[in-house]
């Protein structure tokens, strides 16, 4: 396949899944351009051992984390030079939320960024995106009860951060 046709294909859902970790359509622009370009750049050595979506799934997750932590140590560093700005909350930039829901949306999403990265990935891609704990486990190469056990975890967690911050 080529990758004006993989472009074509799984666009949308690469940019979906980019918005569900970074919350900024323009971030999420960026990093769907950084996966479709990571993907041209190793299609001859793709060998067809997982689907086409589980491999751009998995690049989709890696260049939001990395686009997430490299976010948290440039934040760090205005930090120390004493160059942050006071408004260092979340830019919740999504074109599902609703205004009316937003401010209850940001502080969600704030919640869900605290979990750890796996905990993160499978509670997104199984309660957001709604992929299968199979698929899920396929895209994270993780057995299926692994992901089960990541996805209840990620619940209690978020359950105990929203409680804790709502009060």
């Amino acid at each position: 396949m080529t990758l004006e046709l993989l472009y074509e294909k799984y666009a949308k859902q690469v940019f979906n899944l980019a918005l569900q970790y970074v919350q900024n359509v323009n971030d999420a622009e960026e990093i769907t351009q950084d996966v479709f370009l990571a993907a041209h750049n190793s299609l001859d050595k793709f060998r067809n051992e997982s689907s086409q979506s589980t491999w751009l799934y998995r690049i989709t997750i890696n260049k939001s984390l990395d686009f997430l932590k490299a976010k948290k140590r440039k934040k760090r560093f205005f930090w120390f030079t004493n160059e942050l700005s006071e408004n260092d909350s979340i830019e919740l930039n999504h074109p599902g939320v609703l205004i009316d829901n937003k401010e209850e949306t940001t502080f969600i999403f704030s919640c869900i960024n605290q979990l750890s990265d796996n905990q993160k990935t499978a509670l997104i891609l199984n309660k957001i995106e709604q992929i299968s704990i199979p698929e899920i486990a396929e895209i994270m190469n993780l057995n299926p009860k692994a992901v089960e056990s990541l996805v209840q975890r990620a619940k209690g967690n978020l359950e105990k951060l929203l409680k804790e911050r709502r009060s």
